[in-house]
């Protein structure tokens, strides 16, 4: 079990936390042919063999690399513009099985062990995930709705994205420490801040936007931080 976890986080690190926009983009353009794509599948392998640290893991962490960029090339050669959120999810699907399998079977043939225990590696994991990763996630998810940008907007740059994480890792925070009013609160206090904004806007379908995206910030935090607090509890 925590060895998955811990491929998780090597993949929820290394798919989106070390992969700036211009590795995804010299990708995009080039394909097979870009250099950081290899770049890409190396760190893949690296960051699953350091956080396993096992010796015997070695060879699975070479499988996992190539596999990592095999899923990757077929992600940059079949997606077009029409189909890339369908191919995000379909890639990241891909990968999570992937991780699936190695765990399986590397635990079966080896004795697990970590220098620290099983709850860090389930906390830091689930803390991971709530950040860059869910925010593209939601993008994703929500993409088919995404206003036109007006010309005057006095909004700070990917404000809306950091407001987003901090948000969930205060309701990740909350549910570890059992104050489950402190959520309420925050939905409240976020509420006034941002739809009084919304409303002096007269920009219905923005208003509709925010409000899809801020229930799935909330939703997604809910729920990891139920399953993470299941897990170690």
């Amino acid at each position: 079990m925590i060895v998955l976890v811990k491929l998780l986080l090597a993949h929820l690190i290394g798919d989106f936390l070390l992969q700036p926009t211009t590795w995804v983009l010299d990708k995009e353009a080039k394909k097979h042919k870009s250099i950081y794509l290899y770049f890409h599948i190396l760190l893949h392998g690296i960051l699953a063999f350091t956080l396993v640290f096992e010796k015997n893991f070695l060879w699975f962490a070479l499988l996992l690399a190539v596999l990592h960029g095999v899923i990757d090339y077929l992600k940059l050669q079949f997606q077009t513009k029409k189909t890339k959120r369908f191919w995000f999810l379909l890639d990241q699907f891909l990968h999570i099985i992937t991780l699936v399998g190695i765990a399986f079977l590397y635990t079966n043939t080896t004795i697990d062990f970590s220098f620290f225990g099983n709850n860090f590696w389930i906390i830091i994991t689930g803390i991971v995930l709530l950040t860059k990763p869910t925010s593209i996630i939601i993008r994703n998810i929500i993409s088919i709705w995404t206003p036109e940008k007006k010309a005057k907007d006095n909004s700070l740059e990917n404000a809306g994205n950091y407001i987003g994480i901090l948000e969930r890792l205060f309701i990740f925070c909350f549910i570890l420490t059992h104050h489950f009013e402190a959520i309420g609160f925050l939905l409240a206090a976020k509420s006034i801040f941002r739809f009084g904004d919304l409303k002096a806007a007269k920009d219905r379908k923005l208003t509709e936007y925010v409000l899809i995206g801020t229930l799935l910030s909330f939703g997604i935090a809910l729920l990891i931080g139920l399953l993470v607090q299941l897990a170690i509890f």
